[in-house]
């Protein structure tokens, strides 16, 4: 109904000789117009997922840091765990170690 009320308008106010020229007009405006908004949509959406290919990056990294910190951590406490075990090991054995000097000295 509305397109009705439109197209006697246009035919009133624009006259019939020039209507088929005004519609293939509209028509490539519009068609221009989807054209543009469909690049513009898509230069969009490329940006987009280059910032989320650059974030997976960015939380790949961050996790594998945190993964090499925590072998770190894992790691020197597990060494001074065995220095703990050694300087155990060596009381136990009740061994006081000779002087280099003294030993140089006998060599």
């Amino acid at each position: 109904m509305e397109l009705l009320v439109i197209f006697v308008v246009a035919l009133i106010v624009i006259g019939p000789r020039k209507l088929p020229q005004m519609a293939r007009s509209m028509g490539k405006a519009f068609g221009e117009f989807k054209r543009v908004s469909a690049d513009v949509k898509r230069t969009i959406d490329t940006e987009v997922d280059k910032v989320e290919r650059q974030e997976k990056k960015v939380k790949a990294k961050s996790e594998l840091m945190a993964e090499d910190a925590a072998a770190s951590m894992q790691e020197k406490s597990g060494s001074d765990a065995d220095a703990g075990d050694a300087a155990k090991t060596v009381e136990a054995m009740d061994v006081t170690p000779e002087p280099a000097a003294t030993a140089s000295k006998e060599a």
